[in-house]
């Protein structure tokens, strides 16, 4: 059987340390944040994980 061949891309991903996860939130919320996000011109993953250190830290 023939291994799968890695994209450019994942092996970016793999170096940079980035992971796929999958969370079920509610959809009204996940539409707006995808909106609001479109007109601050910031991309989701990263505001998300500026969400999420900030959270991090307060929760220390």
């Amino acid at each position: 059987m023939e291994e799968k061949k890695k994209r450019p891309q994942d092996r970016w991903d793999e170096k940079a340390g980035m992971i796929s996860k999958t969370y079920k939130v509610n959809k009204k919320v996940a539409e707006e944040f995808q909106v609001a996000c479109k007109e601050k011109g910031i991309a989701m993953g990263v505001q998300l994980t500026n969400m999420m250190k900030e959270f991090i830290e307060n929760n220390k």
